[in-house]
């Protein structure tokens, strides 16, 4: 599968989305199949004549007998999901950082509402499918770009979120989350309220996605395997297997030997 992953041309974006890619139809390609693993990013897919399907960590992409644009957004997911592709559609997938996606979209508890074990169909305003399909159609990637980046502008929303950007900081440490509760004066209830509300999953879980997704990043600046789950606030080498192996089904090992972390996405094809 070729694909290159961009970073926001806009200032704006960058604050808010870590990247986007594009994939190009191909009607003479074949099956592709590949697990991606859990991360703290709001993960918005746009398809064109396509057909979706999610269920037991896996998603399956067929193609469409009639047009149509298809949206879909993943929000969570704490084990490996598998990614299968009859073949190459046209296909532009956006990374939101943790909070990023607030800014654009007013609400979005109805989203974090639904059962993210299946497919999620994401149709946020009244010119999302139009404008969308107008994008796939461009042909040149750089004014495609340039369209894509602008309608995501249209709707940025300016909000406070000082307070969620302190408890995700803090989050991100070894500090007990009982502590953080207390040190911010809210209760631990609550504190648990404005995660799932803002983030879509608990502080908890927030924290051992991070420390995953951290180890991944710094591997290869680590000599070992016990070196690396300190450095990521990891209790102990044990702690750093077990959590490893929940989240990718692998040993770090084998997690690393088999996947190349070198990349934006982290993908294992199969």
């Amino acid at each position: 599968m070729n694909l290159k992953f961009y970073s926001p041309k806009s200032d704006v974006l960058k604050k808010y989305i870590k990247g986007y890619y594009f994939i190009i139809e191909d009607n003479e390609s074949d099956q592709v199949i590949y697990k991606t693993f859990p991360n703290n990013y709001n993960i918005v897919t746009v398809m064109q004549n396509i057909s979706l399907h999610q269920s037991d960590n896996q998603i399956i992409i067929t193609a469409s007998k009639e047009r149509n644009i298809f949206s879909n957004i993943v929000y969570r997911y704490k084990n490996p999901i598998e990614i299968f592709y009859q073949k190459q559609c046209n296909e532009i997938t956006i990374y939101f950082k943790p909070l990023g996606l607030n800014f654009f979209i007013d609400k979005l508890e109805p989203f974090y509402s639904k059962d993210h074990t299946r497919a999620i169909e994401f149709d946020p305003f009244i010119d999302y499918k139009s404008e969308m399909e107008k994008i796939f159609s461009i042909q040149n990637r750089e004014e495609q770009i340039e369209e894509f980046e602008n309608y995501w502008l249209s709707k940025f929303i300016e909000k406070d979120f000082s307070m969620m950007k302190i408890l995700i900081q803090e989050v991100e440490t070894d500090i007990n989350i009982n502590e953080i509760a207390k040190k911010n004066k809210i209760s631990r209830q609550y504190l648990n309220k404005l995660f799932q509300k803002n983030t879509g999953k608990s502080p908890s879980e927030y924290r051992k996605i991070h420390r995953f997704r951290k180890s991944i990043a710094d591997n290869n600046q680590s000599k070992n395997l016990t070196e690396l789950s300190y450095e990521n606030l990891f209790y102990d080498q044990s702690h750093f297997i077990k959590d490893f192996r929940e989240l990718t089904r692998k040993n770090p090992k084998l997690f690393f030997k088999k996947v190349d972390t070198e990349k934006e996405n982290v993908w294992l094809f199969i």
